[in-house]
């Protein structure tokens, strides 16, 4: 029985030596593919997306402005793709960045999303849940938990528009991705930046199985206008230009001529105002740009600037002085018209786009860069072609609109602008008067031109969802006393504001 039996005890060992083989090379090859799709990770570009906050698009070097100093994200565009016709969609309140902040992270236009991004999915999301890590600092005015929902990592994150530069209240996520309660620290720009460097060290130390996402969310330049004090004085007044379509005064009422940012400064708005708010602006700006310096070298320094996209752009512009406006709560080219620049891995250097882009398209256009899936439910259009040269645009036209005060579209050459309450259209051939200033409407020789651009705001309203009327039942005067004005000072505007902008 014994003998008889020997047979199949040799096949059962056999059986099982073969099968533990099996196991064994299913392990190894378990393991080679888990090294292998961790080094893809690791090889699929990191991205540093550094945000401003109210910077018009012609204050930096790189787009033309001879008097501002902004080497180092000048050098991000040497070494990448400037899109000159950026622009933010507008804004359903006085506070342009909320929505406008929204509509980058969910790549939504302004009619599809509010500026509360709960239950929505956004771009640090969509990098988390294909492989990403995923870190956040600095402003963030859509809300606490869509923020904890969002990123996985964050540090001195500061809820809402706008605070003291030298006093902001800031919050770090715990491991739960809970956020903290506020504690106030230094100044603004070194905050998000100290923040910033001590995730790219840590990062740069651990295992770097993922590639990280970072999100660095400036303060600068929206207001105060209140500079370090090393940097007061960086920009003399007197040294600093007025804007080629400087006003005293925005040449009629539009229906929004007291809002917050316009309490900034007196009326008439006097050339030496102007130049000086423009001064400290500068100085914000330049300060920050020695900050982003900071951060680049970093990368540099561990290993890691090689593979990382790095994108710049701003939430909004700002007038400062441009039509007799200070804030971005109007259509006009300084306002609705951002900086944006992508440089990295596979992105053309030293390149300039005029294609009509919109910022909600930075979404979509990161993940076709990384490889992500393509994001579901977005407005937003992917700019790879346009970065790699395969196109030379996404769309043929633009829509803004500002709350039920305005609405504009522009194509490639012509713009329109329609004041529903005032029954006023402006029209301006943006090649020949790229400042707004020669307004074509009404002319005979442009009637047809009026006409063409009528219809074609039409079409994006209804393409959108926007329903407001051409023309608004009740129609308000365009006249209005903006000496009589009385003007109230924000909590947030510290003593050198208050001495320089507000007493007389």
């Amino acid at each position: 029985m014994r003998n008889s039996s020997r047979p199949w005890h040799s096949f059962v060992q056999t059986a099982r030596w073969f099968a533990g083989a099996a196991c064994l090379v299913s392990l190894l090859l378990g393991s080679l593919a888990y090294k292998q799709s961790t080094k893809q990770a690791a090889r699929r570009p990191n991205v540093l997306f550094i945000f401003a906050d109210d910077q018009r698009a012609d204050a930096l070097g790189a787009s033309g402005n001879k008097i501002i100093k902004t080497p180092n994200i000048d050098q991000i565009a040497k070494n990448g793709t400037r899109f000159a016709n950026c622009y933010v969609m507008g804004g359903h309140h006085g506070a342009i960045c909320a929505p406008s902040r929204a509509m980058l992270m969910s790549g939504k236009s302004l009619f599809h999303v509010y500026d509360v991004l709960t239950g929505i999915h956004t771009m640090p999301m969509h990098f988390a849940q294909n492989g990403y890590e995923t870190f956040g600092t600095g402003k963030w005015h859509n809300g606490a938990e869509t923020f904890e929902a969002s990123f996985q990592k964050g540090k001195s994150v500061m809820l809402g528009g706008m605070s003291d530069h030298f006093k902001v209240p800031v919050r770090d996520l715990d491991a739960k991705r809970k956020l903290g309660g506020p504690v106030t620290k230094g100044f603004s720009t070194d905050i998000f930046t100290e923040a910033a460097l001590a995730y790219v060290d840590e990062y740069a130390k651990g295992e770097k199985n993922k590639p990280f996402f970072c999100y660095v969310a400036f303060t600068a330049p929206h207001d105060p206008r209140s500079p370090r004090t090393d940097y007061i004085g960086m920009y003399p007044d007197q040294s600093v230009p007025l804007p080629g379509n400087y006003k005293k005064y925005h040449p009629f009422n539009y229906g929004e001529m007291q809002v917050r940012d316009e309490n900034l400064a007196a009326w008439p708005r006097t050339p030496d105002i102007i130049q000086a708010t423009l001064a400290d602006y500068y100085a914000l700006i330049s300060h920050m740009d020695a900050k982003v310096g900071e951060v680049l070298q970093s990368l540099k320094d561990k290993g890691l600037y090689e593979n990382t996209i790095i994108v710049y752009a701003a939430d909004n512009g700002l007038a400062v002085g441009s039509h007799g406006l200070l804030g971005k709560q109007s259509l006009y080219e300084h306002s609705m018209k951002v900086p944006f620049i992508i440089a990295g891995p596979g992105i053309p250097a030293n390149k300039v786009s005029d294609a009509l882009v919109y910022l909600y398209d930075i979404f979509p256009t990161l993940a076709s860069l990384t490889a992500l899936p393509k994001p579901e439910a977005v407005d937003g259009l992917s700019l790879s072609d346009v970065i790699s040269g395969k196109s030379k645009g996404v769309r043929e036209s633009l829509f803004t609109a500002y709350r039920h005060f305005v609405r504009a579209v522009r194509d490639r050459e012509w713009k329109l602008i329609r004041y529903p309450e005032r029954d006023y259209t402006q029209v301006f051939n943006l090649k020949k008067d790229p400042l707004e200033l020669d307004n074509l409407a009404g002319k005979p020789a442009y009637r047809d031109k009026e006409e063409q651009l009528k219809k074609l705001l039409l079409q994006w309203q209804k393409q959108t969802g926007d329903t407001l009327s051409y023309t608004a039942k009740t129609v308000l005067p365009l006249g209005y006393e903006p000496e009589k004005f009385e003007r109230t000072m924000d909590k947030n505007q510290p003593k050198y504001t208050q001495d320089k902008y507000f007493k007389k």
